[in-house]
């Protein structure tokens, strides 16, 4: 089976039934490339999955809760379902190991982002990097790195809600599908979309909360950090935090007496 083929049978669109006498229907059944499908309401054999999702069954999240990898980064790179398409280079899906243990999740793609189609790679990226050396990580190395947004704000400005959530079964599908030990949510715009408050980063710092079942640590966003140097300090007792959950998480689980 055919790669476009694998993907239309995660979106629940395969196989497609076509009369063998159709016109320009090859002798075994098959229409040639770009030939509408009878059941996807006018998409073709090489739409991309985002396109797709208009003639699956169920809702648009519901669809994208059933792709896996392969079909989730197309339908992220070919995704227009908020204005935001208009004005990117490129969508930003994220980077690193796909079954890590920490997910970081920021707030949306900058410039230097939108033009390299990875998250935090300018300044950011790289204090990030610093964060992540601090307490014996590396990007790639059980380590996976995200965003709100996939593809960048006009101005870099605070990510709208209907923004957001046009991107969230986005995310929650790639949380659904490297499954976490523990998610780190970077600044105010990821912990508040991440766990559904508008509550500042001070009062939601220093404890775990929870999103369907994997705890969230909250921290500031690293081009915070680079505004307010005063800040970094808390920053490393979030990271330490972080280290010795995720050392509680890995922990075997006492035996039996």
């Amino acid at each position: 089976m055919s790669r476009r083929e694998l993907i239309l049978q995660e979106l629940g669109l395969w196989p497609v039934w076509v009369p063998r006498s159709r016109a320009g229907a090859a002798p075994d059944g098959t229409l040639p490339s770009g030939t509408p499908a009878e059941g996807t309401r006018g998409a073709t054999l090489d739409a991309a999955p985002e396109a797709l999702l208009e003639g699956a069954p169920g809702s648009r999240a519901e669809r994208i809760a059933r792709m896996d990898w392969p079909a989730l980064k197309e339908a992220v790179r070919t995704c227009t379902a908020c204005p935001l398409h208009a004005g990117r280079k490129q969508a930003v899906f994220g980077v690193g190991d796909e079954r890590a243990d920490w997910l970081f999740v920021g707030e949306g793609p900058g410039a230097e982002e939108d033009a390299r189609g990875e998250p935090f790679v300018g300044q950011a990226g790289r204090l990030l990097d610093n964060m992540l050396a601090a307490i014996g990580l590396q990007r790639g190395r059980d380590v996976y790195i995200g965003n709100i947004l996939k593809c960048r704000p006009p101005g870099n400005r605070v990510p709208e809600p209907s923004e957001a959530a046009a991107c969230e079964p986005f995310l929650l599908r790639q949380i659904a599908l490297s499954k976490p030990r523990l998610i780190v949510a970077l600044g105010k715009t990821a912990a508040s979309n991440l766990l559904g408050t508008d509550a500042s980063i001070g009062s939601l710092r220093g404890r775990l909360h929870d999103l369907r079942g994997t705890p969230v640590l909250v921290t500031y966003h690293p081009a915070y950090l680079l505004r307010n140097l005063a800040d970094k300090s808390k920053a490393w007792e979030d990271l330490c935090l972080a280290r010795e959950t995720m050392q509680r998480l890995k922990a075997p689980a006492p035996a039996p007496r």
